[in-house]
């Protein structure tokens, strides 16, 4: 045994103080604990220890050189809370330290470095010279600071070792303080208590742990004995738990299969309907189930129902706008089929849970407009999905996961104006939709996504100047849908509908083919509005109605019926009003800039200049705070404000405000990027509002090529 944790022999000569010192108060507590706060743990333990201890009563009454040895040692003095951030320890910590009868150190690297710790031990050695002090060793080493590279280990403070007179000065030697070892392995914790006790009461240890360890004998002798009784008792208790067993497995049977029915059967069923309210209260219901189980204890099945009902919940929050909630709901339902995968990585049913909330990742990501986020998340979709079909080529459900994973790695494409590839990447799955389609009519999925292919192969062919072939797309899109079922028997058709008339409009109108572009567009609002009244509180479908009414009104002006497109714009602005806060979608504020922006192109119509820099100026604010996070496209709706704001001050008869505004606009075009013709439209009117003409007729010659005429200026 080391010489500092040798035997306590706690024997204290009376003490020689001066007058006002703390051997002429009464002692109020039997010890102060000091320690860092790191150790905070290690004082809780020792604390409850010591005012729990209860004194052999053949010890109860001695008198020590510590005074009368009591039944129980409270109080223990601790100070919870962080010394204050002065030098002074503060009247409370040093009156406490006064009326202390012993000192306990809890030694550790941080006590060793702790100034408060070390300045607690400097005033109670000068308040008790002779007073008693207990090391009590939870980490570390003692002394180590005198081995050399094992400074850092040093358990005791500086004063703890420190040697002081009977007047309370450091006489700059050093002592050996008394130690208690509370280590593990360092010959028993327990023992290490009593060592601390024996030091605060001033007897030997060795009474102390005879002592003990009678009462120790004495209180095995009853537990034996109740345990004999209780065994008896347990018994009889088993037989009831085990009963209680079989009736709690068969009541958890019973709610896992109404929690299957839930977000199986009856998900099925109020889908297709639009009842967001009942499915929120489906998946809260089914959620609040799980929240009284570990998620680690779960069973692969109960693991893969939570995160059904995870991302029935997101899917909720995503179609009501809730974009924030939505992500962190979808990234929490991915992680628990991930775990449920890791448990069971070719259990093809847990693969295809696991792809589906892969996919919404990457979805949320995109609608929040990070590209490149969506892009990297649909990838990951396609390496799950192919190894879904790895691991049954036959089965039509996982082969079709990985056209859905091409597409969507082509939107994401398309998003970053990568328009060659993402066409590349929606022809490759074209062909295999359109054949599994006519295999299968009855088929409504299969019909669904052929339709939605041709859409986004339409937009990749119109981004590149194809008009004829981006219009034949839509209209193979708008036959295929018009053979489905839609409207309140399924919502989802319906909604795909509104997303073919808008563009296909705006196609017609980008050829001049004003007529039916008008056509088209009455008939994408007439879709949009039959889905608002199903569902109230879709934000999605009301987003879908305003800017079907917007395009409609930008066409309306380029066909000169301002008044028609008046009444269009406001009332798509009194929907975008409508929506709720809780829509924290990027389409949101780009909806509500558009509805300025339209308004200044009315004022600006009609000769009012004045309302027409208002309006660009509301839009121009609002495009700065759109939260959709697409650089590209916040780019050209910047430069088209500008355009507006430009064209009011030249009609208002500022002719350097305007070609201020035209040319902070042309900044804001980017380079060596792939253009649609509306943004080589845009680019080309910003030039020649410039007076850059030669610059402006390459551009303005490749639009007329490809059969360009704008409805948007």
């Amino acid at each position: 045994m080391n010489k500092w944790t040798r035997r306590l022999e706690l024997n204290r000569a009376s003490a020689e103080t001066d007058a006002g010192t703390a051997s002429s108060l009464t002692h109020h507590y039997f010890a102060f604990l000091s320690y860092s706060h790191v150790d905070s743990a290690e004082a809780d333990w020792l604390h409850q220890e010591l005012e729990r201890f209860r004194v052999p009563a053949t010890l109860e009454g001695r008198l020590t050189a510590n005074g009368v040895i009591p039944k129980r040692l409270t109080p223990i003095f601790r100070d919870r809370h962080e010394l204050p951030a002065s030098e002074d320890l503060g009247a409370e910590i040093r009156q406490a330290l006064e009326l202390s009868r012993c000192l306990i150190v809890l030694c550790s690297p941080a006590a060793a470095k702790s100034k408060w710790t070390n300045a607690e031990i400097d005033t109670f050695k000068r308040l008790h010279p002779d007073g008693c002090i207990i090391a009590a060793v939870i980490a570390g080493e003692p002394l180590a600071s005198d081995i050399p590279g094992r400074e850092d280990e040093e358990c005791f403070p500086p004063a703890l070792v420190a040697k002081y007179n009977r007047r309370g000065k450091p006489t700059g030697e050093k002592s050996e303080p008394l130690a208690a070892d509370l280590r593990e392995g360092k010959g028993g914790k327990r023992t290490g208590f009593l060592k601390v006790v024996a030091g605060i009461l001033g007897v030997g240890l060795d009474d102390l742990v005879q002592r003990d360890h009678l009462r120790r004998q004495r209180r095995m002798a009853l537990i034996a004995g109740a345990s004999l009784i209780g065994m008896l008792l347990a018994i009889a208790l088993a037989l009831a738990a085990i009963q209680a067993r079989d009736a709690a497995r068969d009541q958890r049977r019973e709610a896992e299969g109404l929690i299957e029915f839930m977000v199986g059967d009856l998900r099925q069923k109020l889908e297709p309907i639009g009842r967001l309210d009942v499915l929120d209260g489906v998946g809260s219901r089914v959620l609040a189930y799980y929240s009284k189980q570990k998620t680690s204890e779960l069973s692969d099945a109960a693991l893969l129902q939570r995160s059904r009902a995870l991302s029935l919940m997101a899917k909720v929050a995503f179609q009501r706008g809730n974009l924030g909630e939505a992500q962190a709901l979808y990234a929490e339902a991915m992680a628990g089929t991930a775990e449920a995968v890791s448990r069971s990585p070719d259990d093809p049913e847990l693969l295809f849970q696991h792809a589906q909330n892969v996919f919404y990742v990457g979805e949320v990501a995109r609608f929040r407009g990070l590209p490149a986020q969506s892009e990297a998340g649909y990838r990951e979709y396609k390496r799950v999905a192919d190894h879904l079909a790895e691991l049954d080529a036959d089965n039509l459900k996982y082969r079709m996961e990985t056209l859905y994973a091409e597409e969507n790695i082509g939107i994401s494409l398309y998003d970053q104006h990568r328009f060659a590839e993402a066409s590349q990447q929606f022809q490759r799955v074209l062909g295999p939709m359109e054949k599994l389609a006519s295999l299968y009519p009855d088929k409504l999925t299969y019909q669904k996504e052929f339709a939605n292919a041709l859409a986004w192969a339409a937009d990749a062919a119109a981004s590149q100047g194809d008009f004829a072939g981006a219009i034949a797309s839509r209209e193979r899109e708008l036959a295929v849908l018009s053979g489905l079922p839609s409207g309140p028997a399924d919502t989802g058709v319906q909604r795909q509908l509104v997303l073919t008339y808008q563009p296909l409009g705006m196609l017609l109108a980008e050829q001049g083919r004003t007529d039916q572009a008008i056509d088209q567009l009455h008939r994408a609002i007439a879709a949009a509005d039959e889905l608002t009244p199903i569902e109230p509180g879709n934000a999605e479908w009301k987003r879908r109605a305003a800017s079907a009414r917007l395009e409609l009104a930008k066409t309306l002006i380029w066909a000169g019926r301002e008044q028609e497109a008046r009444t269009a714009t406001e009332a798509a602005c009194a929907i975008i009003g409508s929506l709720p806060a809780s829509d924290t979608s990027g389409e949101r504020r780009s909806l509500r800039t558009d509805c300025f922006g339209m308004r200044g192109r009315l004022a600006l119509a009609s000769g009012a200049s004045t309302p027409a820099l208002t309006y660009a100026g509301q839009a121009l604010e609002s495009v700065r705070a759109e939260l959709n996070e697409d650089p590209l496209r916040v780019r050209y709706r910047t430069a088209a404000i500008y355009r507006l704001i430009g064209d009011a001050n030249q009609r208002a008869g500022d002719a350097q405000a305007a070609m201020a505004a035209w040319r902070t606009g042309l900044a804001q075009l980017p380079g060596n990027v792939a253009e649609r013709p509306r943004e080589m439209f845009e680019r080309a009117e910003l030039l020649r509002r410039l007076g850059r003409a030669e610059e402006a007729r390459p551009i303005s010659a490749k639009l007329e090529s490809i059969g360009y005429r704008n409805a948007k200026q």
